[in-house]
């Protein structure tokens, strides 16, 4: 009598692990990638005329009022590096004050938190700075 060997049980055991393999390493760059975009901004805003600083946190894609600037935050980012972190975020600013100018942007493009010079943000009265995503 010929022994046989069970074959379909040993193909299933290989497969499995392949999906296991497999499952894993998509879900550990997934998390990767979901940790270099938050969902909530802080800027720090410096009122130059009372010399007071404040802190503003902004969820993604909403407007806040602060005092005369109306505010949105479209997508903020971290960087992937750990030794000269980097936060990128996506800002629109309206001065609400100025009535004839209602549809133009103070302030509209990316603001970088170890370089602010790169775009600065010009107003008379307010400075802001980007300093938290998460």
């Amino acid at each position: 009598m010929e022994s046989k060997k069970n074959i379909l049980a040993g193909n299933n055991k290989f497969n499995f692990y392949l999906f296991i393999l497999i499952y894993f390493f998509l879900t550990s760059f997934s998390f990767a990638r979901d940790n270099t975009e938050g969902t909530f901004t802080d800027l720090k805003i410096l009122d130059k005329i009372s010399s007071k600083n404040s802190l503003v946190k902004l969820r993604n894609g909403e407007l806040i009022t602060f005092k005369d600037l109306s505010i949105k935050s479209l997508k903020c980012k971290n960087s992937q590096f750990d030794d000269d972190p980097e936060i990128t975020a996506y800002i629109q600013v309206k001065d609400l004050t100025d009535e004839n100018n209602n549809e133009v942007f103070v302030f509209n493009g990316w603001m970088f938190s170890s370089s602010p010079s790169i775009t600065p943000f010009d107003h008379p009265v307010y400075d802001v700075w980007l300093t938290k995503c998460y």
